[in-house]
């Protein structure tokens, strides 16, 4: 609410085009009026206002992480049909310290320690949290001071979510002097050795890792010489850039992984299969974690366009590769080539353009490498 107030007051004095989105993800019978509520206030600050609602079935897993997928995927939509370019998150200092804690809890590494990204991409949309440096008393205080009102979520106080109890452990650990303020500051030291860190990844990634047809393939002894905290910031980036997930595997499932790669063995990790190939590795996409099948103009397997005539969208596969049997001639492995976007009219295979024959079709990566994201 705070940062709605305060986007308002600056559109109005540098020309922005201001728009308001409540994302009601359908868990509390509450949010109904507390959507409306915001309705409300957007409309005596004259900022138009959207509700976008998560539309689900029972949820299995982690609620919260589903809850917040479907959150930054509803807005990315919601911003594409709209025209925004950029959309301002609300977290403050406190979530960044909050969110410290949950990670030291998992004994994350450099990276799950270093916070919240500032920036990051999705879909068509930016998003931007401009208020990590401010802690959540101050934002209240700005509120009380403007006669403004606001509405608690109760999940906050349900003991049952992670978030919840590290509220409650920053709360104990004041008395020793760890505050939110004094946590804020190692996450911002972390973060500037993370960036540090991340370049060093990205130029190692720019002098070993090439792509070739949707597949990341590196000199197996190149990639080995960068050395295996280099080695395990790579692997985590390309499986990243390759699945579209943004939370790496466990780490000792990445450190079976590198273990592979040293004793050449190959090997399978987050639907992605990493071959071995004449002293190079090959990684490409497990055939039967491919995305199903979509019509020609959509995205396929979150990384795929397809141009061309219509027809249906699915992967290559062996049945693909028995149509074309000159599929030798790519220089891939069939295993890569059968998880490669192919066009189909039934059970006709009618083009497969990473397999040397578009046939009226083309396919082009809907993801740039862009160094496998390690630019945010």
């Amino acid at each position: 609410m705070a940062l709605l107030h305060l986007a308002a007051r600056v559109a109005r004095q540098v020309g922005w085009s201001l728009r308001a989105v409540t994302v009601d993800h359908r868990l509390r019978p509450e949010a109904v009026e507390e959507a409306a509520h915001v309705a409300r206030v957007c409309n005596d600050l004259g900022v138009p206002h959207d509700v976008v609602v998560w539309e689900h079935g029972d949820i299995s897993g982690n609620l919260m992480e589903a809850a917040r997928l479907a959150r930054y995927h509803l807005m990315s939509e919601w911003g594409k049909t709209h025209g925004v370019g950029s959309v301002l998150l609300g977290h403050t200092a406190d979530d960044e310290a909050e969110t410290f804690l949950m990670a030291l809890s998992r004994a994350a590494g450099l990276e799950g320690l270093s916070g919240m990204r500032r920036s990051f991409v999705e879909g068509s949309v930016t998003f931007r949290r401009p208020l990590l440096h401010e802690p959540r008393a101050a934002l209240r205080a700005y509120l009380v001071r403007h006669g403004l009102t606001w509405v608690d979520d109760p999940t906050n106080e349900n003991d049952r979510y992670t978030r919840t109890k590290a509220r409650r452990a920053l709360k104990a650990l004041k008395p020793l002097g760890i505050s939110v303020e004094r946590l804020s500051s190692v996450v911002h030291n972390l973060h500037m050795a993370q960036g540090v860190v991340a370049e060093a990844v990205r130029k190692a990634g720019q002098e070993v890792v090439t792509e070739t047809a949707g597949s990341l393939v590196f000199d197996r002894k190149e990639f080995l010489l960068l050395g295996p905290e280099i080695n395990r910031l790579l692997l985590h980036a390309m499986l990243g850039w390759m699945t579209g997930q943004r939370h790496p595997p466990r780490s000792d499932q990445v450190r079976n992984l590198h273990f592979a790669v040293v004793k050449e063995r190959d090997a399978t990790l987050a639907g992605c299969r990493f071959l071995h190939r004449d002293g190079r590795v090959i990684m490409t996409r497990e055939a039967r974690a491919v995305g199903g099948p979509v019509p020609v103009g959509e995205v396929w397997d979150g990384r795929w366009q397809v141009s061309g005539p219509a027809g249906e969208v699915r992967a290559l596969g062996a049945d693909g590769l028995r149509q074309r049997p000159d599929w030798r001639s790519v220089g891939l492995p069939r295993e890569a080539l059968a998880a490669t976007p192919a066009v189909w009219q039934g059970e006709t295979l009618v083009s497969a353009p990473l397999a040397g024959w578009e046939n009226g079709w083309s396919a082009r990566l809907d993801a740039p490498v862009r160094f496998f994201g390690l630019s945010d």
